[in-house]
């Protein structure tokens, strides 16, 4: 593949490519939907997060980031705790 074909393919990928980080966080105590429901629109409501998937099967919060955005782990534990739940782990 030549370099002008590289080019072109990166290119026309780069819209669709996300470079923000995701943070995984392993969490106890999530039962039901109204969990994943609340657990998504308090993380939805912090500036740089892109997107919130709970799966309550595996029992995570994944937080899709925006560029240069963060949250800080005392923070997540907070949220988390003051909705009754207890943190695992985070994975950045």
């Amino acid at each position: 593949m030549s370099k002008l074909s590289i080019l072109l393919l990166f290119s026309a990928l780069a819209p669709t490519l996300s470079f923000g980080k995701t943070i995984e966080v392993r969490v106890n105590g999530m039962v039901c939907a109204f969990c994943a429901q609340g657990i998504t629109k308090k993380f939805s409501a912090k500036p740089g997060v892109k997107k919130v998937d709970v799966s309550l099967k595996e029992k995570t919060v994944k937080l899709d980031m925006s560029d240069d955005q963060d949250l800080k782990d005392s923070e997540i534990i907070s949220i988390l705790k003051d909705s009754g739940y207890a943190v695992e782990k985070i994975s950045r």
